[in-house]
């Protein structure tokens, strides 16, 4: 099994355990942390969707973000926001993001290397799961070709290199 220590920015030390199945153990000090749960967009999406005709209704990505959107000159939310936003709710039975004082802030769909170093630990982020010791983070691999390179073919985006 691959173990890394971490230490943040208060001297905490973590370790992150890589196991077989490919999850990690991530250990240490939670006494102070900070979590978040996913919004879960389903039943007030529905509800858009029957209010609004096939041909002018937003995505299911865009609702997402226009259910939150505030107006800043008249420091209120959006009719849209007002009327759908109320039926957003947390999934607190799903943890998203993970933030003990002081780092490391880990949430789903991160590279977990990308965070706390370690190639053997070039994991995507899925849920994580509490423990008696910290918290189970469930991963999925990183799958990617390393010989890819149509990222290249947009001259616009790289500023004409080709």
């Amino acid at each position: 099994m691959d173990k890394i220590s971490y230490e943040n920015r208060y001297n905490d030390v973590f370790t992150f355990t890589k196991l077989e199945n490919g999850d990690v153990l991530w250990e240490g000090n939670f006494k102070h942390c900070r979590f978040a749960w996913p919004n879960v967009y389903d039943k007030a999406y529905e509800a858009y969707c029957a209010d609004v005709d096939t041909d002018d209704r937003m995505t299911m990505g865009e609702f997402k973000n226009a259910v939150h959107e505030y107006d800043k000159k008249t420091f209120e939310y959006t009719p849209l926001a007002k009327q759908y936003g109320k039926l957003v709710y947390s999934d607190t039975k799903s943890i998203c993001m993970v933030d003990p004082s002081g780092g490391p802030y880990i949430t789903t769909g991160q590279m977990l290397s990308h965070i706390i170093g370690g190639d053997e630990m070039n994991v995507i982020v899925e849920s994580f799961e509490p423990v008696e010791t910290g918290y189970l983070i469930k991963t999925k691999p990183h799958e990617y070709d390393p010989n890819d390179m149509s990222h290249l073919e947009d001259r616009d985006i790289i500023g004409g290199i080709i």
